[in-house]
């Protein structure tokens, strides 16, 4: 066989995407100079982003919440399986990991834990390690951050996001694909219907927030979310859309669009929304969050921070930064930096849940 059938170059358009985005990209970014300048585009910029989501088109229903399961999986921990519905005729499994110490406490602490890629959703956030491939992504990205929250007593909430363990679309339904999600699948759906797959998973979200506050058995006042990778995707998303996230940790999610989605294109179709560079950086989505707390874990050999690496990273971090300036709220805003490729980082864990 001739390799490549003679072909000796190719002509693709990228060269022309990077100009286009130069050319048009952050039209709306977070460029204020007082706090009163700040909060006028912070409310601005949410609502547009809302709409770019197409989470304006989200249906509300009763929650129906199932208590499906109910497990002890050490002496001190007891997992629930609970499925509840998002929207009419949509319906999202989730394990709640409850520490002995947060039964019938009305002052226990909930931690949202989504989950990201190539860890079969719920199942490696949860630690569920009698599922040999799960073992094997939990020791390769020390993926049971669920689980080791649950393990320092606080409640764990790890959900199957749209696509996901037990939310797989039918193309991806197969046992071999167990550990993979149908985003792709999903994302040819939504965007033709003026959606997007992160609006859907961020709504669930938000719903998931409304099913803590109906229960009402642990604080529904100060609730945080923590996400590594795809996971911390949901967490930047839903903390910055999403008041009731008093703290966000997001871990192997943060670097310019153009590097990390423009040029590595090959990125799962949940990160891309249609005319979302028009408009914004990842900076600035994360801005949002300012002044509530917010962890941002990084690695300085992630090949998703982009062939410029960390300055690509840095160059985010620095937006953010402007918008916790606005209110002397440094403390509040974390950035740390790890060695190595693509994974959460727990060395620090025990000091980000007593932030």
């Amino acid at each position: 066989m001739v390799e490549n059938y003679g072909i000796n170059r190719f002509y693709t358009c990228l060269t022309r995407m990077q100009r286009e985005y130069d050319k048009y990209a952050r039209q709306n970014g977070m460029r204020a100079k007082t706090r009163e300048e700040f909060l006028g585009w912070k409310e601005k910029t949410k609502a547009k982003l809302i709409r770019m989501l197409g989470m304006d088109r989200m249906e509300m229903c009763n929650i129906k919440p199932i208590v499906a399961e109910r497990v002890a999986i050490d002496e001190d921990i007891i997992r629930e399986k609970v499925i509840i519905q998002t929207e009419p005729d949509v319906w999202m499994p989730m394990y709640i990991l409850i520490p002995e110490s947060c039964r019938n406490n009305k002052n226990a602490q909930c931690y949202i834990a989504p989950c990201g890629h190539q860890g079969a959703g719920k199942y490696s956030v949860a630690g569920v390690r009698d599922i040999p491939e799960v073992a094997e992504a939990i020791d390769k990205y020390n993926y049971d951050y669920g689980l080791q929250i649950a393990k320092r007593g606080y409640v764990a909430i790890c959900p199957d996001c749209r696509g996901f363990g037990e939310r797989r679309d039918i193309a991806k339904q197969g046992s071999e694909f167990f550990m993979e999600g149908s985003c792709y699948n999903l994302a040819h759906i939504a965007e033709s219907l003026g959606m997007t797959v992160i609006g859907m998973n961020t709504w669930d979200l938000f719903r998931l927030i409304d099913y803590i506050e109906e229960r009402d058995e642990w604080d529904s006042t100060n609730i945080s979310c923590l996400g590594f990778s795809g996971g911390g995707m949901q967490a930047l998303w839903l903390a910055a859309l999403d008041e009731r996230i008093k703290k966000v940790v997001i871990s192997g999610y943060m670097y310019g669009f153009k590097d990390s989605h423009l040029y590595l294109n090959n990125n799962c179709s949940c990160n891309y929304v249609p005319r979302l560079w028009e408009k914004v950086d990842m900076g600035d989505i994360a801005a949002l969050i300012a002044p509530r707390k917010l962890i941002i874990q990084s690695c300085s050999e992630d090949h998703l921070n982009g062939p410029r690496g960390m300055d690509n990273v840095n160059e985010q971090i620095d937006i953010i930064r402007k918008a916790y300036d606005f209110f002397d709220a440094r403390d509040n805003l974390i950035h740390d930096v790890y060695p190595g490729e693509h994974k959460w980082h727990s060395e620090k864990l025990d000091e980000y849940l007593a932030m």
